[in-house]
């Protein structure tokens, strides 16, 4: 994630508009790596489309990953735009405004962009790594319903 809002795929709400984001070191000053739980917001992004309102753990892994704005006023734009695709949610669901359940110290609990149109989503959280329910730390054993593979060819026992 940190070239691309560096390369203006992180543009405004208006086409053609400046960089909005900037992506920081941590507000803790470390490398952070643990779950957290996220919420999807309604947005363009193909990635997340039809998944808006799910609330998922996902695993994080940075020490830069807090998206800085120039201004309140950009960020307010990025959001009334539905450009905002994640935020890290506390465990009532609410934004998360505080270390540890916002781990990067983003303004807005922000853990996700995407573009205008949804066809890049730039996300600090690493959802590739908690892709199967039972892959999921804290969920102890595999679903009966579960098939022997995921069919994402990552390991042999996926395929």
């Amino acid at each position: 994630m940190q070239w691309l809002p560096d390369d203006g795929v992180a543009q405004g709400a208006h086409s053609g508009s400046r960089q909005l984001a900037q992506i920081l070191r941590n507000r803790s000053e470390q490398f952070e790596a643990r779950l957290s739980l996220v919420e999807i917001a309604p947005s363009p992004s193909i990635l997340l489309s039809g998944m808006a309102g799910s609330r998922l753990p996902v695993a994080i892994a940075h020490g830069e990953g807090r998206a800085q704005f120039a201004s309140m006023e950009e960020e307010r734009a990025c959001a009334a735009a539905g450009l905002i695709a994640l935020r890290y949610i506390d465990g009532h669901g609410a934004p998360a405004v505080r270390y540890p359940d916002n781990p990067n110290g983003a303004s807005g609990a922000i853990a996700a962009l995407t573009t205008p149109d949804g066809r890049v989503t730039i996300t600090m959280p690493h959802p590739e790594r908690v892709y199967a329910q039972y892959k999921t730390p804290g969920i102890r054993t595999r679903p009966a319903q579960m098939p022997d593979g995921c069919g994402c060819s990552a390991t042999p026992a996926c395929g």
